[in-house]
Parts: C-alpha cells; sequence; structure tokens
C-alpha cells in the first residue's frame, strides 16, 4: 500500500512487468517502519531523501529504552556489510543499558529478524555470517572480561555442542550468564562427541551440563542421547534448550528443558540466590 500511495518504493521492472526489489529497497522499506513505529507519518517520511531518512533513524537511537531503532540499525549494518557500524551499535547499547540487557531486548529481536530475512532470501550468506561472527567476538570478549571465578567455591558447569551442532550464539550467552554470576565454566564449544564426555565428568565433577540443540540429535534420537548423556555423567544434572527439545514429551530424571532463554537465566538466578543464602548462613 506504501508503495503505491505514496511512492515509498521505486523497484525496477523486468521484460514481463514483474517488479524486483534490491538491498537499498529493503533498507529503505525498514527505515520507513521504523519511523512510522515512532509516530512519524507515513506522508512526511515518505518525502524524505535516503540521506535524509538514514539521518532520522540514527537520531531514534539516542532512546536507550526504546529498542526498534537499534534493531534496525543492526540490520542495515549487516545489510551494507557495515562491520564499524555493527560494532558501535551494540557497544553503545551495552554501555547504556549493560551488555546482557542489549543481548535480551536487541540481540535477539535482531537475529530473529535476521532469521526471517534469511528465509525470504532477502539476506546473502555473507551478511548472515558477518553479523554472526560479529557478536560471537562480542560474547567472547564480553566473557573475558569478567574477574576468574575459583571452581572450588562455586557451582561448576560443562557447556558443549554435540558433534555436528554449530549454532553457537546461544550457548556462548550462557556462559556469559553463568560467568557474570560467578559460576564456573568448563567451555568445551562446538562439535564435541558426546563419547568425550565421560572423562569430562570425571575428572571435573560438575554440578550442571549443558547444551543448546538447534539441528542435532534428530527428534527420533532424543531419547537415546538423552540416554547417552546420563550414563557418561552419573553424577550431575542437565540443562538443555534448543529447538530440538521444543516438544511436550517428559524429559527424564536429572533433565531440565529450558523453553526459553529467561527461562535459564531464571534458574541460573535461582541458583545463585540460593548459594548466596547457603555461604552467608555459613558465615553466621
Amino acid at each position: 500500500m506504501w508503495e503505491q500511495r505514496y511512492g515509498v518504493l521505486r523497484p525496477e521492472r523486468t521484460a514481463t512487468n514483474i517488479r524486483t526489489y534490491c538491498d537499498s529497497d529493503l533498507r529503505r522499506l525498514l527505515n520507513v517502519a521504523t519511523l512510522c513505529e515512532r509516530g512519524h507519518r507515513i506522508s512526511q517520511v515518505a518525502s524524505l531523501s535516503e540521506q535524509e531518512l538514514c539521518q532520522a533513524v540514527a537520531a531514534c537511537c539516542s532512546d536507550p529504552h526504546l529498542y526498534n531503532p537499534q534493531i534496525t540499525a543492526l540490520l542495515t549494518a549487516t545489510m551494507d556489510m557495515d562491520e564499524p557500524k555493527l560494532s558501535h551499535v551494540i557497544a553503545k547499547a551495552a554501555e547504556e543499558i549493560g551488555f546482557e540487557q542489549t543481548m535480551m531486548h536487541i540481540v535477539y529481536p535482531f537475529l530473529y529478524r535476521i532469521g526471517v530475512l534469511w528465509q525470504t532470501g532477502s539476506l546473502n550468506p555473507a551478511q548472515e555470517h558477518l553479523a554472526s561472527h560479529l557478536l560471537r567476538q562480542k560474547l567472547l570478549a564480553a566473557a573475558d572480561a569478567l574477574p576468574p571465578v575459583q571452581a572450588e567455591n562455586a557451582t561448576r558447569w560443562v557447556l558443549f555442542l554435540p558433534e555436528g551442532e554449530l549454532h553457537e550464539l546461544a550457548l556462548l550467552f550462557m556462559n556469559y550468564l553463568l560467568r557474570v554470576r560467578q559460576h564456573h565454566v568448563l567451555y568445551l564449544g562446538q562439535n564435541l562427541p558426546v563419547r568425550e564426555l565421560g572423562a569430562v565428568c570425571g575428572c571435573y565433577k560438575p554440578h550442571y551440563v549443558s547444551s543448546v540443540l538447534t539441528t542435532v540429535p534428530e527428534r527420533d534420537r532424543l531419547p537415546q542421547f538423552l540416554e547417552e548423556l546420563s550414563s557418561l555423567c552419573p553424577s550431575s544434572e542437565f540443562v538443555l534448550y534448543g529447538p530440538v527439545l521444543q516438544s511436550e514429551a517428559e524429559m527424564p530424571p536429572r533433565f531440565r528443558r529450558m523453553q526459553r532463554m529467561t527461562d535459564f537465566i531464571a534458574f541460573v538466578q535461582l541458583l545463585t540466590l540460593t548459594e548466596s543464602v547457603a555461604v552467608n548462613s555459613t558465615a553466621e
């Protein structure tokens, strides 16, 4: 409707009169939608030049409590392959509202919209890789900047992705969430053969083993996968998250399924509070 009534977009047409849209068209539409969400009239927004439109959207980013402008800024930077802008938007948000809130309120919605653009063919692999690898760097740097935690005095976690599983961003965020709350983490990363967990658990003796299951294992193999985990780490509890687990099937003993990242945060927060109360009681 915007295109026909206000001339927001002016797509090229093929020889058979089919409209085609390029990255700049998509960026303009995102910017127009952002300004309209903030109360601007479409008739006014449609008359803005590209430069004026970008300046107006950039001005929206000054309010740290309204996150759509930051999300849009990340999307446009990704489509422009503008790594400095991507980095700046995330760093500025982290400075204003904290790294954890930046991840929850800006980065996660951004990743969802990246996924939609990928599915619709509006984003190419290089653009998606730029965004995901920059976020990976940010997550690693944020965790590395935290003070060290002594394993003997803290709840111990093993974090891993099973063999064939490469979607690491959620696991890296869980690593940060645990470390910032003074839990000790043994981070084993991507593509770990599950059989290796036996030796790890025997040596490190984790209280919890956690993983994100995005594509592995196949759903019909999930019961066998959980049984193998249980036998390899008989003294640990398991905290699992990811699309493979989104079902109503009952989990075995010692297994917890996190439906959302907020569930994981709430669980870790409760553990942290319980530990704090126990330490204070001992001190008294």
